[in-house]
């Protein structure tokens, strides 16, 4: 499968300038730590090391695209990827944000897909990648890594479930506000860095003039602070009051 940028599970093109693959200690530590291998020994680890590309892509870097042809599965290390469509309006349509730690991918075996979906770096993002066939040979020959993929796609399928009754039902304030105090989440200062105001708006599903308007009135209301790309939480009480309205 071609991705976007020229990653390769053979090797990298001269195209890839921008993607910096880790070295075989750093990606072995790295796959050690995904929830889908936690119940995999040294020996098991050690192949499938062999068997995935990782490599970093900066932000803003759009890494797939609809039409590429094969499937590959993507496993997010470190940083936040937006999966999101565009409409016929020219639209941006954020589907998911997914956090460090998620898989995700064009892999119909395992429940996944990624048909008219763009995947792009919202921070600065480290990548494995595996291709179909690997991918059949560790559900065949290790069901431990099948029955984590199966908890993971049933908590996939919860959240989807969640953010479509959030988008249908909730108001761009209140969407706003749970956007805002998930990005922050894990942060001991409240604060959250490196999101744009039409990033927030094609997460929520709305706007930038819209989300603007919003965040403003959120910082009349003493709930926030705004700074360029930053936001700090003043009143996180308050926010998750609005979020659950």
């Amino acid at each position: 499968m071609r991705i976007l940028g020229g990653i390769s599970r053979r090797r990298q093109s001269k195209s890839a300038a921008a993607a910096r693959p880790l070295g075989a200690a750093g990606k072995l530590a790295l796959l050690s730590e995904t929830d889908i291998f936690r119940d995999l020994g040294p020996r098991d680890m050690a192949e499938i090391e062999r068997m995935t590309a990782m490599t970093t892509c900066r932000r803003g870097k759009v890494f797939y695209t609809p039409g590429e042809t094969g499937e590959v599965l993507f496993v997010l290390k470190q940083g936040r990827v937006n999966l999101f469509r565009i409409n016929p309006d020219g639209k941006k349509l954020v589907l998911a944000s997914v956090d460090a730690g998620t898989v995700f991918g064009e892999m119909s075996l395992v429940g996944q897909g990624m048909h008219d979906t763009f995947a792009e770096a919202s921070e600065e993002c480290t990548l494995c990648v595996m291709s179909r066939s690997d991918v059949e040979h560790l559900l065949v020959n290790k069901p431990q890594v099948a029955l984590r993929f199966l908890e993971l796609l049933a908590n996939r399928l919860s959240e989807v479930e969640t953010r479509l009754e959030t988008v249908a039902f909730k108001s761009v304030p209140a969407r706003l506000a749970a956007e805002i105090l998930h990005r922050a989440e894990g942060a001991l200062d409240g604060r959250v860095d490196g999101v744009s105001h039409q990033d927030l708006a094609d997460a929520v599903g709305s706007y930038r003039e819209t989300v603007t308007r919003i965040l403003n009135e959120f910082r009349r209301d003493g709930l926030i602070d705004l700074e360029r790309l930053s936001i700090a939480i003043k009143d996180a009480p308050g926010l998750k009051a609005l979020a659950e309205s």
